[in-house]
């Protein structure tokens, strides 16, 4: 007995120094002070505020005016990443477009205020003293409201992580377009004050953790930086910045070493609710958005099997009232799931009232159709079963016509466990098949990425003009082309821009778009900003598919749009003025628009 006691004693000490042993080779958990950084988007807020007033003091034409605007904007991007994270829609109220909002729950039209409309009274100098100062008060109490935010909520990892990754994408996608200062073209600038506003706070909160764990990452991240400031320093004419080799040689190493960055600090794992995958090393990855972020709750992470049956509902005519009409029909894949026609035909065989969109990349998007009457995939499909137009069928009841092909019962078994009784798990199943149709494998894709160098110095420049003077990446939001806002991605825009009735761009078309939903006249001839990706094979374009070639669209806006040939147009969203492209520099545009195609999508779910 004694024995035994004593064995088990030894046992019991050998454990505990065993236990004792690993634990202490166990790596702790690194612990890190975020006051540094939330005092700095504070400070820095509060430095924004501060010169607006020094503006406000100086008035509109005041010999400072433009200092302490441009002082003012340098102090909110600093403070932006944090600030705007907090408050979505007050951060991009605050620097967003100069245009009207029209608010859905007073019917009130709010007149546009932020920084991008004090941006225009003080460099176009058509702004009455009055409106000015309202500008102001208005952008001014924005600013409050998110300083109110930083002091009140506390910075932590996944806040820090996904701002940051948030600023990286605007500087991307915004400020080097124009996007966030259209008039003065400080974007470029402030490209270097987001670049070393990151490295500042990355310096005082993380750098030591990085820089214990892996020296090597931490050094190239920093020199990345720098090389990036030193490009632009060398760079700064907006119309002649290279967009193109910026991105491709300078931030996209940035964005890869974040990445890695974030992993080696072991603060935070992803999270799944964001529209980006946090782990694609560039933003012009395969992978780089999370397709389920832009998927309807009741629709997301459908199984194989439900996309294999979605996929052959697309091509059935069965579904249809008559037996003649079906997705594909519309929707053709070498076509790029458009169809090559100005507007289709109904199922008696009369036109359609527009030009049939493209479903390649579709998915990423909080608008359907052209004048944006849904607001879901789940949505659109099911209209397209209720209108006496096109499927005239009803979503309550099941489409028995298909069980002709006994296939379907097996199919149906497998991905739902049970043949419907209802047309609402096909809508489900063809949505889940169309959400796989994503292209992001294009010429333009691999030259960007890097993977390869091909791209021609047409290509180049067509990529540097819509990026830059032909204004097209600030409604066609790179690297998605579509109007879906970055870097929130919870709302796609809709504009004016004055399509003719017919290509002799004599007559204004009568169709009014969204005007539809509000009869506000804010909204007469507004339609959904589609992708442009895959536009060398979906023409013809413009809703109703009067132009049937890109010269033809780029002729269009070069022009002014609508109001630039002569349209009386009061709230188009485009410049009236001339673009002032030369015929070589649309030639590049269309090039550059043409490397944009990537029609190989059918066997993305495989």
């Amino acid at each position: 007995m004694y024995h035994t006691i004593k064995k088990l004693i030894i046992l019991s000490i050998l454990l505990f120094i065993i236990t004792s042993c690993n634990n202490s080779k166990k790596e702790t958990i690194p612990v890190t002070d975020w006051s540094y950084a939330q005092n700095y988007y504070l400070e820095n807020i509060t430095y924004a505020l501060t010169y607006l007033d020094s503006l406000e003091l100086v008035g509109i034409n005041g010999e400072k005016s433009k200092t302490y605007f441009t002082l003012s904007r340098e102090a909110f991007k600093k403070a932006e990443p944090y600030a705007s994270y907090l408050n979505p829609e007050v951060g991009h109220r605050t620097n967003g477009p100069a245009l009207p909002v029209y608010k859905e729950d007073s019917g009130k039209i709010i007149k546009p205020v932020g920084y991008q409309k004090i941006e225009e009274s003080i460099y176009e100098n058509e702004t009455s003293l009055e409106d000015f100062k309202q500008e102001l008060y208005v952008t001014k109490g924005m600013l409050s409201v998110l300083k109110k935010g930083i002091e009140k909520r506390e910075l932590n990892a996944q806040r820090f992580f996904i701002a940051t990754h948030q600023q990286l994408f605007r500087i991307v996608s915004l400020a080097i377009s124009g996007f966030d200062t259209p008039v003065s073209h400080l974007g470029i600038n402030e490209t270097i004050v987001s670049l070393e506003s990151l490295q500042t706070v990355y310096n005082n909160t993380i750098q030591n953790i990085i820089d214990s764990k892996n020296k090597s990452l931490d050094t190239e991240f920093q020199n990345n930086i720098l090389k990036a400031i030193e490009f632009i320093n060398n760079n700064t004419d907006f119309d002649m910045f290279d967009r193109f080799t910026f991105t491709r040689d300078y931030m996209n190493p940035i964005t890869r070493n974040w990445v890695e960055i974030r992993r080696t600090s072991q603060l935070w794992e992803p999270i799944n609710t964001e529209p980006f995958n946090f782990d694609a090393p560039t933003f012009f990855e395969n992978n780089s958005f999370n397709l389920n972020y832009f998927t309807p709750a009741i629709n997301k992470n459908p199984t194989q099997k439900q996309i294999k049956l979605g996929e052959k509902l697309f091509s059935d005519p069965m579904l249809s009232a008559n037996g003649n009409m079906a997705c594909v029909t519309c929707h053709i894949p070498s076509k790029g799931y458009a169809d090559g026609l100005a507007v289709n035909l109904d199922n008696e065989r009369k036109p359609l009232e527009r030009n049939t969109p493209s479903l390649i990349n579709t998915a990423f998007q909080q608008s359907f159709f052209l004048d944006g009457r849904s607001k879901t995939l789940l949505d659109q499909i099911s209209l397209v079963f209720k209108n006496n137009k096109e499927f005239n069928t009803n979503v309550h009841e099941f489409s028995n016509a298909i069980l002709e092909d006994s296939s379907y019962i097996k199919l149906f078994k497998e991905a739902y466990g049970q043949v419907p009784k209802k047309n609402t798990a096909v809508i489900k199943a063809i949505s889940s098949y169309i959400s796989t149709l994503n292209g992001f494998n294009s010429k333009f894709d691999k030259n960007i990425r890097g993977e390869e160098n091909t791209y021609t110095e047409e290509e180049k420049l067509g990529y540097n003009l819509f990026m830059g003077k032909a204004l097209c990446a600030t409604c066609h939001f790179i690297p998605l082309t579509n109007g879906t806002v970055p870097p929130f991605f919870n709302e796609t825009e809709k504009e004016v821009i004055g399509v003719p009735e017919t290509a002799d761009n004599k007559k204004l078309d009568d169709d009014l778009g969204f005007y539809w939903r509000y009869n506000e006249d804010l909204h007469k001839g507004m339609f959904k900003t589609p992708s442009i990706r895959n536009a060398e094979i979906t023409g013809p374009y413009m809703h109703n598919g009067v132009y049937k070639t890109l010269e033809e669209v780029i002729e269009f806006y070069n022009l002014g749009g609508g109001g630039g040939l002569g349209f009386d147009l009061e709230h188009q969203t485009l410049p009236f003025d001339e673009l002032n492209l030369t015929e070589k520099e649309q030639a590049s545009l269309v090039a550059f628009m043409k490397t944009l195609t990537d029609n190989n999508v059918s066997s993305n779910y495989n």
